[in-house]
């Protein structure tokens, strides 16, 4: 190329790439974001950033990603519509007899659990807005079980593949299945739970010390569908038979998010076109545009700028390194565009280098509000329920993610190069 139409095509690529980085801030109607991601795609093709061939080569190994985001989104929603984060928040309140440690013990494993199991968009969607409900029903303060909420929805997303689509889109360039993954992460993953909770306790310990009150004796407890959790259950299962054999996670939550949405129409809980707004289309087409514009970016100054900066080997002191440079990726650009960025850069250096990375894209993504679209999901879903208070601002945010995120990442790297 040109060195003038070269430079063209960068700058077309970085307006592209922030203009998607506003989308994902703004979080508009899903028309809005639906026609954002086509601009943007559009304009790094006209501009020669990306051809066509090279357009389709990016988005082919993510169609998979988006394909298991599509999925998973219904599976949760058909969760929720069941009462499934209802009734497990109830049973946290309750076994929590009025004390709001217990409460914010009960959350944060709860949190965790469905961060690991049903990825962080349901931690911050679905259970934040029934764990601060239950905080107010005992009368005590919301923060701690919002922000153990926010923090699980990023630092708890470690453990399996389809915790995190971040994890997902590094699994080809990693040699391990499903269940070798797990096995790699679960001791970074216990570092990483023992500093957040002790962390929050700390930071949270006055609000923590207040006395509550008892939820009355005649308040009745939500019915717990079992249909919902033996799916959920099969699904996970599901995952680990038939990671060895190829077989994508897409395929599994496929099935599951269909006799879900069966079931629940069955029960008159959902419609199609309530489980079709689920799986927010118009998101899975942002995925796409973003995975076209960065592949151009990392072909270009982008990717040679990234490239200086990785370490030559895997040692402990390159792990923390390539953790660091993670997480302020995904602090300026998001994980997800940080993910596409870093991890085909990262392949020849092996899958210790790659999984450090992910602490940083996944633990690290909660340093900052654009670091994790679950943050600014979280922020969005306090608003829509009315209990934002001064959960929200950005010296409260800080705080709390300036304080765990730094020892949170080293402890992972730390656990990780260990084992």
């Amino acid at each position: 190329m040109p060195p003038l139409s070269s430079t063209v095509a960068d700058a077309s690529g970085v307006v592209a790439l922030v203009a998607l980085l506003v989308v994902a801030h703004r979080h508009p109607r899903p028309r809005v974001e639906a026609l954002a991601a086509l601009g943007a795609g559009a304009l790094v093709l006209a501009s020669g950033l990306v051809s066509p061939t090279e357009a389709r080569e990016a988005v082919r190994p993510l169609l998979p990603v988006v394909a298991f985001l599509v999925t998973i989104l219904v599976v949760a929603e058909m969760c929720a519509r069941a009462g499934v984060f209802d009734a497990a928040a109830h049973l946290v309140r309750r076994h929590s007899r009025g004390r709001p440690v217990s409460l914010f013990a009960g959350t944060f494993v709860l949190a965790a659990i469905v961060t690991t199991v049903l990825s962080l968009d349901a931690t911050v969607v679905l259970v934040t807005p029934v764990a601060v409900a239950a905080a107010i029903g005992i009368r005590s303060s919301p923060r701690p079980v919002a922000y153990a909420c926010l923090r699980m929805a990023n630092s708890a997303s470690l453990l399996l593949p389809v915790s995190n689509l971040t994890n997902l889109l590094a699994m080809p360039h990693l040699d391990l299945t499903f269940a070798g993954f797990a096995v790699r992460m679960a001791p970074a993953l216990a570092a990483v739970l023992l500093v957040e909770y002790v962390g929050l306790r700390l930071l949270f310990r006055r609000e923590l010390a207040e006395p509550g009150h008892e939820m009355p004796p005649d308040v009745e407890s939500p019915r717990l569908e079992r249909v919902p959790v033996v799916v959920v259950s099969l699904m996970l299962l599901g995952f680990a038979v038939a990671s060895p054999l190829g077989v994508e996670p897409a395929w599994v939550s496929a099935v599951a998010a269909a006799v879900l949405v069966g079931w629940a129409r069955h029960r008159r809980l959902a419609s199609w076109p309530a489980a079709a707004h689920a799986a927010h289309p118009s998101f899975a087409l942002f995925v796409l545009a973003l995975g076209v514009v960065v592949a151009g970016l990392a072909q270009g100054f982008l990717g040679d700028a990234v490239q200086r900066l990785l370490p030559s080997d895997a040692s402990y002191a390159s792990l923390l390194e390539v953790a660091a440079l993670a997480t302020v990726a995904a602090a300026l650009l998001t994980n997800l565009s940080a993910t596409l960025l870093l991890v085909p850069l990262l392949e020849p250096l092996g899958t210790d280098v790659i999984l450090a990375a992910l602490v940083g894209l996944g633990v690290g993504s909660g340093l900052t509000w654009t670091g994790s679209l679950a943050n600014l999901l979280w922020r969005r879903t306090l608003v829509r329920h009315g209990d934002a208070g001064p959960m929200l601002g950005t010296l409260a945010f800080h705080r709390v993610s300036l304080t765990l995120t730094p020892v949170a990442v080293i402890a992972a790297v730390t656990a990780l190069a260990l084992t």
